[in-house]
């Protein structure tokens, strides 16, 4: 084997493809063989064309792109897989190796560059980002953008996306996160709060509700001021390296102070932090601080629990349905704590959805950048949410938020169903307001 060859396998996890059987568990898991009934389309399939570039038969990795592009990257093949299969590294190593060989335009290298080294970083940016939004609602362009018909003409359906955002919070709201907020009660753990950059931008009620649940069961919640974004999107695009320096960052700024766990409320990011081990493997200097950090690192829903659950108010009757994150499910491992908080709430009845663990097709930006493929999924998966004939979806990531709120709007239902994350739920009924 000459060198090239040897290193490109290296660079494409060309060992872990070896693992694969082709035995086909994965396809019926896969939400895109489902709606595309292609064997490219397959995990076992997209294994395989990683497998034949490592052997040197594919000599152009931009064939794999396509296949690649139009995968999700939820991870249930993962879950299905007999033979333990490390799908997501080989996803990730060969997008890796598929961007550092792409040739882009200066206009998508500037985009590039800029957002993912200047604006997803940046806590000084997104909190820009998150103000800019405020201001965008308040100042009433928001409403005469819409009713002018603008946001309908709008590229890659940014138009559908901007009208289902929640509304966004002050600039003074948005600095009232403290640095510590003291347990109520007896004092049960300390937690590092992990506040994301996407979360901390569109979604920051979710955020300062998170703290005040998890201050309510007896955490005191620390928040980092020089922690950065996860890395998951930048992975997610190929950019893996610059996904290895952020894990750094992190991991260097929460190592600063002595905690119990570090927390997260979005199973994207959650998936991301758990893995910073794994993703850092070949930087032996990292070795032991990245799995520190994996092995304290949970999902708000599991501290929530180990408290010993919350307490809700009687509230009215009422019917949901939970949304599972691909990334919670597969990658975390975490299934059943939501389930066990919303069960614990008086008057709340779950009912769980057919193929319940099926993606919603949101997936990062998967939605924008693969607007046909990703509503395909959703509406399969719309209509296991109407069967169960709920009036609340409950999400536990970001992503899966938006995307459950545009199958409501597609659907014609936003009049009698409503979709919110899971810490929001369990605020409203435990009667917390932020």
């Amino acid at each position: 084997m000459n060198n090239n060859l040897e290193a490109l396998r290296a660079e494409l996890n060309y060992d872990k493809t070896n693992k694969c059987v082709q035995c086909g568990y994965c396809l019926p898991a896969c939400p895109t063989y489902m709606t595309m009934g292609k064997e490219t389309h397959s995990p076992r399939g997209r294994i395989n064309l990683v497998k034949m570039a490592g052997e040197g038969k594919i000599t152009d990795l931009s064939v794999l792109e396509e296949p690649l592009d139009l995968c999700l990257g939820c991870r249930a093949c993962e879950t299905v897989c007999p033979t333990g299969v490390e799908y997501g590294a080989i996803l990730e190593s060969a997008r890796a190796a598929i961007t550092r060989r792409k040739s882009y335009s200066i206009p998508q290298k500037a985009m590039r560059s800029f957002l993912f080294k200047k604006v997803f970083p940046s806590r000084k940016a997104m909190k820009l980002l998150g103000n800019a939004m405020w201001m965008y609602e308040k100042s009433g362009v928001q409403k005469l953008a819409r009713k002018s018909g603008l946001m309908k003409k709008m590229p890659v359906h940014m138009g559908e996306f901007e009208a289902i955002v929640p509304p966004a919070v002050s600039p003074g709201e948005r600095s009232s996160l403290p640095r510590v907020t003291p347990a109520k009660g007896e004092k049960k753990y300390t937690v590092a709060f992990f506040v994301g950059c996407v979360m901390d931008a569109m979604f920051r009620r979710i955020n300062q509700l998170s703290v005040q649940l998890l201050a309510e069961v007896g955490c005191e919640v620390i928040v980092i001021e020089n922690q950065t974004c996860c890395g998951a999107l930048h992975a997610h695009a190929g950019e893996l390296d610059q996904s290895k320096e952020l894990a750094k960052r992190n991991i260097q700024a929460f190592s600063q102070i002595e905690v119990d766990f570090i927390v997260n409320n979005a199973g994207g990011c959650g998936a991301m932090l758990v893995e910073y081990d794994h993703l850092l493997a070949d930087e032996p200097q990292w070795a032991d601080q990245a799995r520190a950090f994996t092995e304290k690192t949970r999902d708000i829903s599991q501290v929530l629990m180990l408290c010993g659950g919350v307490t809700g108010k009687e509230g009215p009757a009422e019917r949901v349905t939970y949304q599972r994150s691909c990334h919670m499910t597969n990658v975390q491992k975490v299934t059943t704590e939501p389930v066990q908080l919303l069960k614990g709430l008086p008057n709340v009845e779950l009912v769980e959805m057919a193929e319940a663990d099926m993606c919603c097709g949101s997936a990062g930006i998967y939605n924008l950048v693969q607007y046909d493929a990703s509503m395909e999924i959703l509406d399969h998966k719309m209509k296991h949410v109407k069967d169960t004939e709920a009036v609340t979806i409950i999400t536990t990531n970001p992503g899966c938020l938006l995307q459950m709120k545009l199958g409501v709007e597609r659907e014609n239902l936003a009049d009698r169903m409503r979709v919110v994350h899971l810490v929001e739920y369990l605020g409203q009924r435990c009667g917390l307001t932020v």
